[in-house]
């Protein structure tokens, strides 16, 4: 099975998909922080975490999906959707 990308590389696949610059988290995060968890040398707290997603303007939970993933091609994101709507479907059931 392929490794999940993680959530640095996530955040850069966002980040760079927003057109933002690790200086427009200057308010939350320094560059060389921001720098750390991207390349996966460190990983933020989830209140860090809900913050960076803010300025991303995505969900966190997206960050975290996006980093199980192997890559962001459309039939594995289709499969974690599909997974994901499985079992937080059964949770509301239950």
């Amino acid at each position: 099975m392929t490794q999940p990308m993680g959530i640095g590389k996530a955040i850069r696949i966002v980040r760079n998909a927003r057109g933002l610059t690790q200086e427009d988290f200057s308010d939350i995060s320094s560059r060389t922080y921001l720098s750390s968890l991207e390349r996966n040398l460190k990983s933020p707290t989830l209140d860090k975490l809900a913050q960076l997603a803010s300025v991303l303007q995505v969900h966190p939970v997206t960050l975290v999906a996006l980093s199980a993933l192997p890559s962001t091609d459309a039939s594995q994101i289709e499969r974690l959707l599909t997974r994901l709507n499985s079992e937080l479907g059964a949770l509301r059931r239950a």
